[in-house]
């Protein structure tokens, strides 16, 4: 049986979501492993904390969230002012800066004797930080604003898709009927968004759960800062395994909350109707808007950008170079990420073809069913992910150990867990969702005809694959390339725990830079991750918010 007969695909995709399920399972073995006093322990002095500060951090970044997504996306979509154009594609740009390094810049930025604070205190006469100082960045306070800067973009994005496809008669009559302009929102546009503001918050909320560098950078013990810490700091792996647990708790409830709003969905109009207009604003007015439109994008990306870039430029300037430890770090980041992009796009093509070839015949479900479980990875943070591939890669190593040494050949070691395959494996993991969405609606753009006439002909569903959609594929196996290789690149908490030993990337560097508390060389490692997350976010500007009117 090979991938040439549908039966191939079919395994081929059970193989793959089986690989997303297993470590999964593993964390529930292992969480289960630990005996009464590690949980005891956990009860009394780990979990209490953290899940009350994961607890604040999430309803103070969904709060904040909603109102700046929510916030911006009425105000590019009903009102008309100086650069909204520009402005709806640049409120995406805090996508492209990872958490960590806002937290990592602004540390610097607003430090007392940094230059934000430095100067208000020259403005007012003070001459120490004594006299004056703006509160403590790292706080929980201080973790919401700056994880609510950076994500609110997720919910910005689909909402705006939202109300630009509202009817403009809905406010119109609502208008008719007596309401005020802030009561045609609340009562009229706002709940028609419900769906799609729900979904946005879980995505974001999803990404708060993942962040460890930020969390950590911040002081602020959270359950995945609990897990770091409980894994290697006190070689505690059952315990970490089971904090691990509480957050997948956590991670089920985000997800029935984004199905529940998907299906929400379905009320929308299919009707082709008038999209609301936006309203022409003057003076004051505009000026309101121009301030409060571009404040998002001022905090959350163009500071910590500007401040990146400075700091790279002294560097260069004052040593001229970079170490060859950062070089290779790049250089490890780069190779690792495109090994996991073209493991992740294989994986992806199995699991989207084996559907696809399931929906146009009268096969078992079993590969939808797959497609399913395997997108299902894009939930599990970095720290979860990595501790429950511990357990069936150590396996892995040990039968092929054992099996090679039957052989008669010395010990190989550790194949996965001591190489970057292991990283590889979890990226793969974490990003699938990315490539199964992409190569799905790239295929769906295929006119099953093409397919049908090819399978006449005589064609295996490869062959139809290889030679038919392989090359209508391009530009979508592009975009979902340039999407894995960039969150590869980014990806900090899988990587912390799952790297071989002396193996740094781009996000470990800064990582260690910022808990040395040096800013040198971390600051250039920062910038050139920033300007790889660009990229993607260019293209998703171009793709879903051309601009209208």
């Amino acid at each position: 049986m090979t991938l040439e007969s549908g039966a191939g695909w079919r395994l081929a995709s059970l193989l793959v979501a089986a690989g997303v399920v297993a470590p999964v399972v593993a964390l529930l073995w292992f969480a289960f492993q630990g005996n009464l006093e590690h949980w005891r322990h956990l009860l009394e002095f780990v979990l209490p904390t953290a899940f009350r500060n994961t607890a604040l951090l999430l309803l103070g970044v969904g709060v904040l969230v909603g109102c700046l997504g929510v916030g911006s996306a009425w105000l590019i979509t009903a009102f008309d002012f100086p650069t909204r154009r520009m402005l709806s594609w640049a409120l995406l740009l805090p996508l492209a800066v990872p958490t960590y390094i806002v937290a990592f810049a602004y540390l610097d930025i607003l430090h007392p004797i940094g230059p934000v604070q430095s100067a208000i205190r020259e403005l007012l006469g003070y001459t120490s930080p004594r006299q004056f100082r703006l509160p403590d960045l790292r706080s929980l306070p201080g973790a919401i604003f700056l994880l609510g800067f950076v994500l609110y973009p997720y919910v910005y994005l689909s909402t705006r898709v939202m109300f630009a496809t509202q009817a403009a008669s809905l406010i119109e009559a609502a208008r008719v009927l007596g309401a005020s302009g802030a009561s045609a929102f609340f009562r009229v546009a706002l709940p028609m968004a419900r769906p799609a503001i729900a979904i946005g918050i879980s995505l974001a909320l999803l990404e708060t759960l993942n962040d460890i560098g930020a969390s950590e950078f911040l002081g602020i013990q959270t359950l995945t800062v609990s897990i770091y810490t409980t894994w290697v700091t006190r070689s505690d792996l059952a315990g970490a395994a089971q904090i691990a647990l509480a957050m997948l708790a956590i991670v089920a409830v985000l997800i029935l909350v984004e199905r529940h709003g998907r299906r929400r969905q379905r009320y929308a109009s299919t009707q082709r109707t008038r999209s609301i207009q936006p309203r022409r604003l003057k003076g004051a007015a505009a000026l309101l808007a121009f301030g409060l439109g571009w404040a998002p994008v001022l905090i959350g990306f163009v500071a910590p950008s500007l401040y990146l870039l400075n700091e790279t430029i002294k560097h260069f300037h004052t040593v001229g170079s970079v170490s060859d430890q950062l070089l290779l770090s790049a250089y490890n980041t780069v190779r690792i990420a495109f090994i996991a992009t073209l493991a992740t796009l294989a994986a992806g093509l199995a699991v989207a073809w084996a559907a696809r070839s399931q929906r146009q015949g009268k096969g078992p479900r079993l590969p939808k069913l797959c497609a399913r479980l395997a997108t299902s990875g894009y939930a599990i943070p970095g720290t979860v992910l990595a501790i429950g591939l511990l357990t069936p890669l150590m396996l892995i190593d040990g039968l092929a150990s054992s099996l090679w040494q039957r052989l008669g050949n010395p010990d190989p070691g550790l194949l996965l867990m001591g190489t970057s395959t292991a990283l590889v494996c979890a990226y793969a993991i974490r990003f699938l969702a990315i490539s199964i969405g992409g190569i799905e609606s790239g295929l769906a753009r295929i006119p099953p005809s093409m397919e049908q006439a090819a399978r006449l002909l005589g064609e295996t569903p490869g062959g139809t694959l290889r030679r038919i959609h392989l090359p209508l594929l391009r530009p979508a196996l592009g975009a979902a390339a340039l999407l894995i290789f960039v969150d590869a690149m980014k990806e900090l908490p899988a990587t912390l725990l799952l790297r071989p030993v002396n193996f740094d990337t781009l996000s470990t560097w800064l990582y260690a830079e910022a808990a040395r508390g040096t800013y040198e060389e971390g600051a250039v490692a920062a910038l050139a991750i920033v300007l790889a997350g660009l990229l993607p976010v260019i293209l998703l500007a171009r793709a879903q918010l051309r601009p209208t009117h």
